[in-house]
């Protein structure tokens, strides 16, 4: 058993050598994905349709300039833990050759065990949006850091998520951290790893998979 990080000089050679399935995208699997279901992800992976690039839409931009800073807010706010970080990161696990990891950051606690660290900015339009974050994980992003804990193997793992909302032009920001053992979750992430097998099944066949909805 292998499990080795990459890091590729800039994106285009991160996006070039990403195959298989990604963190984001895993949801998609059992349902999950609110942006994008498993037809349309088997689409992708077997050349059928090509993926919106959405890196320059306002939302994904300020995300991605605001993750060093939340990262170092973190560093600052939870010095018990070592934040490591490295750009344009590829994590590898040969148990799971159809699967890759791109993480925003890893832990080291005060006992030396490792951590997923995620981060998500989410700009709060409606109520709804909102009470997806309440006291919980949404279940897109929920799966997301299955995916890399399966990945990597690590202990435990933290989401640190910033809720950005706005009232008669004045801008609010909440700040939510959710800390979850690998332990806690073990059948959730062998229920994801076997959900994944079958779907690759469809792919090394060039079969269209049946349409997987959420479970209601």
């Amino acid at each position: 058993m292998s499990i080795k990080m990459v890091c590729y000089r800039n994106r285009k050679g991160w996006l070039d050598h990403r195959t298989g399935i990604g963190g984001s995208e895993a949801a998609a699997i059992l349902g999950l994905n609110p942006y994008l279901n498993n037809v349309e992800l088997w689409e992708r992976i077997t050349g059928r349709a090509t993926a919106e690039d959405i890196s320059k839409k306002p939302y994904v931009l300020y995300g991605t300039k605001a993750e060093k800073h939340l990262r170092e807010l973190f560093k600052l706010d939870f010095p018990e833990y070592k934040v490591g970080y490295k750009a344009n990161n590829v994590w590898t696990n040969d148990k799971y050759p159809f699967a890759h990891a791109s993480l925003d950051g890893w832990l080291e606690d005060q006992d030396g065990r490792k951590g997923i660290w995620e981060c998500k900015t989410t700009n709060i339009l409606q109520s709804m949006q909102k009470e997806k974050w309440n006291e919980k994980i949404p279940d897109n992003y929920y799966v997301q850091c299955l995916w890399y804990l399966a990945i990597t193997e690590f202990d435990f793992c933290v989401l640190k998520a910033q809720l950005k909302s706005e009232f008669k032009g004045e801008i609010y920001l909440q700040t939510k951290h959710y800390k979850f053992e690998r332990s806690e979750v073990q059948n959730d992430i062998d229920y994801l790893i076997d959900e994944a097998r079958k779907f690759w099944e469809y792919v090394e066949k060039d079969q269209r998979p049946p349409l997987q909805l959420p479970e209601i």
